[in-house]
């Protein structure tokens, strides 16, 4: 799952998201109860990256916890070089972390849920799959 999916539910209020942005969260609370998520290392900094308080950033760490690991392998770091230097052949820029998400998910066979739309692009280039449903379609 991208930044961007668990920075809108755990990091905005319910009542300043948009009707689409509720959809999305609504998807992202049905895959949490069906133990459906996983999260990377880097996504997890970015997600409590730039909080300006302490208690916040203690209060979304605490959030975050449960959530498990999905561990990053020496492997995943070639194959996401791998795909950068395909995306860039082929004119689509990459950002390391987009494309270590996209390695990850390539070696366990798990869609993305992102509503960054860089991860339409990479999936039209990569052999990842992206997760929609009714509820994301953007």
């Amino acid at each position: 799952m991208d930044t961007s999916v668990w920075s809108l539910a755990l990091r905005r209020r319910a009542e300043d998201l948009a009707p689409q942005e509720r959809r999305i969260v609504a998807e992202w609370s049905d895959l949490v109860r069906d133990g459906r998520i996983r999260v990377v290392g880097p996504i997890r900094q970015e997600v409590l990256s730039g909080l300006r308080d302490e208690a916040q950033f203690a209060a979304l760490e605490r959030r975050l916890s449960p959530f498990p690991d999905a561990m990053i392998e020496p492997a995943d770091y070639i194959q996401a070089a791998r795909f950068f230097n395909l995306c860039r052949r082929r004119c689509v820029t990459g950002g390391p972390i987009d494309l270590l998400l996209c390695a990850v998910a390539h070696r366990f066979g798990w869609p993305i849920f992102a509503r960054d739309t860089d991860f339409d692009r990479y999936s039209q280039l990569l052999p990842v799959r992206l997760h929609r449903t009714a509820r994301t379609r953007l």
